[in-house]
């Protein structure tokens, strides 16, 4: 791994870890050979709702490639595996979308719920709309398997949502060539023949599709959605690296929400050093503190008899009408429709 944080959140749902532990015992491992390493065991295996790290995960990896070192495709095998219902409240946002373009947009604005060691990001250029599965944190050793995964999982999903067996225009790999005999592989994973020896890994999109309706559009669990996958993504990344840490300063601020210069003189950091480390971890306190206060507005709410005015104060604002405008911003509602629909 490279010596910056890694990208993706420290947490994750235990349902790739299934999958994964499913995949290397159908080829011939034992589930002990799958999770060695790891601290899991078959009891942990057995509750879906649990949360793993990130690391956990890597090493079922690692034992995988370990076990099976004559499996080429097993990046492929695994990556086609990963069906919209497994990605839980964020495949119920993707498929209550609008729109396919609305779709990738809700996606890629929570790809950190999904299981993806790659990033996933859109891009246009004059020649064409595309995504890019971008591999450059992951371990060499793992690279290969991880990124053949996370690229025939987009395939998978976008093949859901579409119904279509050819989801992209076009598909480049980073990879090398295979075999003509493992060819075939590639081309049922993606729906097309990839283009190997690339440059970048990319996907390509196609306009007309993104403009498409999708059967299962409903604005109503769409919205619920939404807010469900916001709210997870706060958790899993609440105590992740220096981020983590000036969560839990925010929180634990006292009478007010401590601002910058007291949570770096906590921290023992200059404000220049706390700044620039958390840009490494692709974040800002301004961002950290917003997040906070959002979370803190609803608790504080709830407090009988606390007024609106102790409430703007607590969060640090200095007018109860900019804490409206901000509460406005976060839930499509003032502070006091908020305290009737929760009452009610």
């Amino acid at each position: 791994m490279t010596a910056t944080a890694p990208p993706w959140p420290r947490l994750r749902n235990i349902g790739s870890v299934q999958l994964l532990t499913q995949l290397g015992t159908e080829l011939g491992l034992t589930v002990p050979q799958c999770l060695q390493g790891t601290g899991l065991d078959v009891m942990a295996l057995a509750d879906g709702q649990a949360r793993v790290e990130a690391a956990q995960e890597l090493q079922v990896v690692s034992n995988l490639l370990a076990g099976l070192p004559g499996q080429p495709l097993l990046g492929l095998l695994a990556g086609r595996r990963y069906q919209l219902s497994r990605y839980g409240i964020w495949g119920y946002a993707l498929l209550s979308s609008a729109s396919l373009g609305e779709a990738l947009e809700m996606g890629l604005r929570y790809l950190d719920l999904t299981f993806a060691f790659c990033r996933i990001h859109a891009r246009e250029d004059a020649s064409g709309r595309w995504l890019v599965i971008d591999d450059r944190w992951i371990e060499p050793s793992l690279r290969r398997f991880l990124l053949l995964r996370d690229s025939a999982a987009t395939a998978r999903i976008q093949r859901e949502l579409t119904g279509l067996r050819q989801p992209f225009k076009s598909v480049r790999l980073t990879l090398p060539a295979p075999p003509d005999a493992l060819l075939n592989a590639y081309t049922e994973a993606y729906g097309c023949t990839p283009q190997f020896d690339a440059a970048e890994t990319l996907l390509e999109l196609d306009p007309a599709l993104l403009a498409r309706g999708l059967p299962g559009d409903n604005p109503a669990i769409r919205q619920a959605c939404e807010q469900q996958c916001h709210q997870l993504l706060q958790r899993y990344r609440a105590r992740d690296g220096l981020a983590g840490r000036v969560r839990e300063l925010l929180l634990d601020g006292g009478a007010t929400l401590p601002d910058m210069p007291t949570v770096a003189a906590r921290l023992h950091l200059t404000e220049r050093t706390l700044r620039r480390r958390l840009d490494g971890e692709r974040t800002s306190f301004r961002q950290l503190q917003e997040e906070t206060r959002e979370a803190l507005a609803e608790e504080l709410l709830r407090v009988p008899g606390l007024s609106l005015e102790e409430v703007a104060q607590r969060l640090g604002y200095g007018e109860v009408s900019n804490f409206v405008h901000a509460f406005r911003r976060w839930k499509g509602m003032t502070p006091r429709q908020f305290c009737r629909s929760a009452r009610a």
